[in-house]
């Protein structure tokens, strides 16, 4: 819920900016797409900290965690002000890019979104590297609060300001990048209230944030730049696997945006269970206990095998409808409706493998599924995905088909290094 969230408000918005114009909801679909890119690079920081939180917080050393969650935080500070600058003064340049034709509205699109959102960054990406370390240490019920109260927020001012319902002027593209300001900014303030409450796990230290301490810098980037690098790859094979769908046809692009979309929410379900697997790994090991961490593991896994057989299910059964959802052109949902088979059949190791890669991230292996995820980018993603596309002519159930066999071998790669790592060496207390 805590993480739907925000891709389905995401989607939400895109509906929104689309019915202004089809050059606007280009240039703001830009936007997002560059910001994410930036959010990719602050998980150097979230699960760097998580990781190293969680192992104190098993074994019960309160002061040590609280340390490094104060120094991830004024990392993210920093961070949080470079990244605004970036965002408001190279807006133009960036949008420079798509500056062909009448695009050049698209250009103006973008801009003033991502020159708008970029005022409010200091609180916005403040607050995202708070709750995504308050969710990867399992204090998800108060992350999920946070997030469903900024885009609660961000459904109810997105309208007003974009067409100027009620007594909001008409503020169209501006108007969206400013509901998305104030939504976020108070969530920032519901988080740092409980950091302060001492309600959650951690407490946010004014020591610890106003005090650096280099080895803690070193370790919380020697720890989150494998996850780091890892996404950002993923990013950008997902990336070239798009541009393969747009030369194919525009029919199979429609279509397999559709199915990107649906995977954007799916995967959000996914990261939940793969973050609980995370933590609960994390802290269990922290207290010395592999036989209780790999019990959990195990039943992480039967759990999210029975959750995602339900998923597929529901995708088959009610494909038409489904996909109705975001488009109703007669060919697209033809289409989608016979290769959601191949869709739904990617989910099932796709989702094994979120849960069983977080708990490899529990047990610190990153620097693994850092190569793993490279080396299947380059050889599945960008080289068997073109050959099943174009040379095969496999088309749209190619890139699909590829996808499910990338996620098939991971399984059995990360299966085997899971059960031979060095943590089921920890001393049990069982």
């Amino acid at each position: 819920m805590d993480l739907s969230s925000q891709t389905i408000m995401w989607t939400i918005e895109a509906i929104l900016i689309g019915r202004i114009s089809a050059s606007a909801f280009a240039g703001v679909g830009m936007a997002i797409q560059t910001m994410m890119v930036f959010f990719a690079a602050l998980l150097t920081f979230v699960v760097g900290a998580s990781l190293i939180i969680n192992r104190h917080l098993g074994a019960d050393d309160h002061w040590q965690a609280n340390h490094i969650f104060g120094q991830a935080m004024m990392l993210g500070i920093l961070m949080s002000v470079i990244f605004g600058i970036l965002w408001y003064s190279g807006a133009i340049h960036i949008f420079k890019l798509i500056e062909e034709g009448e695009s050049g509205l698209a250009q103006q699109a973008g801009v003033t979104y991502l020159r708008t959102v970029a005022l409010f960054a200091p609180l916005i990406i403040t607050n995202f590297v708070a709750v995504g370390i308050i969710r990867a240490v399992g204090d998800t019920q108060y992350s999920m609060l946070v997030n469903i109260l900024v885009n609660g927020l961000n459904f109810l001012l997105a309208p007003l300001m974009i067409f100027g319902w009620l007594v909001f002027p008409r503020l169209e593209v501006f108007g969206a990048g400013l509901a998305v300001g104030v939504s976020h900014s108070i969530g920032f303030l519901l988080t740092f209230y409980l950091l302060r409450s001492r309600r959650l796990q951690l407490f946010l230290s004014f020591r610890e944030l106003t005090r650096p301490r280099w080895s803690s810098f070193k370790m919380l980037f020697r720890t989150g730049l494998p996850t780091t690098i890892e996404q950002l790859t993923w990013s950008l094979g997902q990336l070239v696997v798009t541009s393969y769908a747009a030369g194919i046809y525009v029919v199979v692009l429609s279509t397999h945006t559709v199915f990107v979309r649906i995977q954007a929410v799916l995967s959000m379900v996914y990261m939940g269970f793969s973050l609980a697997a995370m933590t609960l790994m994390g802290k269990n090991l922290g207290a010395a206990d592999s036989v209780l961490a790999y019990r959990v593991a195990r039943t992480a896994h039967r759990v999210m095998i029975a959750f995602v057989i339900i998923i597929v299910c529901c995708l088959i059964g009610f494909s038409k409808l489904i996909i109705q959802v975001f488009t109703t052109d007669p060919e697209t949902v033809a289409l989608g409706q016979k290769a959601i088979y191949v869709f739904a059949l990617a989910q099932i190791p796709k989702a094994i493998n979120n849960v069983l890669s977080g708990n490899m991230r529990g047990t610190g292996d990153l620097k693994w599924l850092m190569w793993t995820t490279i080396v299947f980018v380059l050889v599945f993603e960008i080289g068997l995905n073109y050959v099943s596309a174009f040379v095969l002519g496999f088309g749209l159930y190619g890139i699909w088909g590829v996808q499910t066999l990338d996620e098939s071998l991971r399984i059995i790669l990360n299966n085997w290094r899971f059960h031979g790592g060095k943590w089921r060496l920890i001393n049990s207390n069982e």
